[in-house]
């Protein structure tokens, strides 16, 4: 049986040519969820994802999941959705409110990988100015949060961790507005990580992780637009 890195209390992981293909991408486990962690995980291509009871495993799979303006695709009906006007979205207006509604329990599901351990460390990386939210506001009922999602910025790079909605489409309105405001400030890359039906239908698509990893290199010690994440 092929064994894992076993992280310490040093701030390290392993080369990413040793993480596993079965599971996919399975890297490393243990440490912690500190914002020094966190930062160098993301620098080096690498995410946390695992459950309640688990320890915290890393993950560097060998597709990576990506999305840019060239390929997002906007069907008629979102097109029509945002012709209306009854939704504002802003940034970094409510990031703890947006990672707590993306840990909510789903239809689907009991719960997400979203910990309260990892809603903390997060929070405080939002803090830093290295975490950010996306929020989407129904101005119909008192501007009521419906929609939303939030990841991590390193550089000129974006990793999309989580989104959600509570009102039809507005996950989709967020995505949207994501993918062009990071064009706008000139980020490079739009990390998804693992591909899924509902990212793929929005445009996102897999690249392997050599390429991945040449894109991240560059994009990573390039700053974005000195607009970004400036509120207006």
């Amino acid at each position: 049986m092929t064994k894992i890195a076993w992280l310490d209390d040093q701030l390290w992981f392993p080369d990413l040519s040793e993480a596993l293909q079965d599971p996919d991408g399975l890297l490393a486990a243990g440490g912690d969820l500190s914002s020094e962690r966190l930062a160098l995980a993301y620098y080096s291509g690498i995410f946390p994802w695992y459950s309640d009871g688990q320890p915290i495993l890393w993950w560097s799979p060998g597709t990576r999941c990506i999305i840019d303006q060239a390929h997002l695709h906007i069907s008629a009906s979102m097109r029509k959705l945002i012709r209306k006007e009854r939704y504002q979205i802003t940034r970094d207006r409510a990031f703890e409110q947006v990672i707590r509604s993306c840990a909510a329990p789903r239809s689907y599901a009991d719960s997400t990988w979203i910990t309260e351990d990892m809603i903390q460390a997060y929070t405080e990386l939002h803090r830093r100015g290295i975490a950010h939210s996306f929020e989407v506001w129904d101005q119909q009922a008192g501007e009521k949060l419906v929609g939303g999602l939030y990841g991590v910025a390193i550089g000129s790079c974006f990793f999309g961790e989580s989104m959600f909605s509570t009102a039809p489409n507005t996950s989709k309105l967020a995505f949207i507005h994501m993918v062009e405001q990071l064009t706008t400030w000139n980020f490079k890359l739009i990390d998804c990580q693992l591909e899924n039906p509902h990212l793929m239908s929005m445009g996102a698509y897999g690249i392997c992780k050599q390429r991945f990893l040449t894109i991240l290199k560059s994009a990573r010690v390039i700053p974005p637009s000195e607009l970004a994440w400036r509120q207006v």
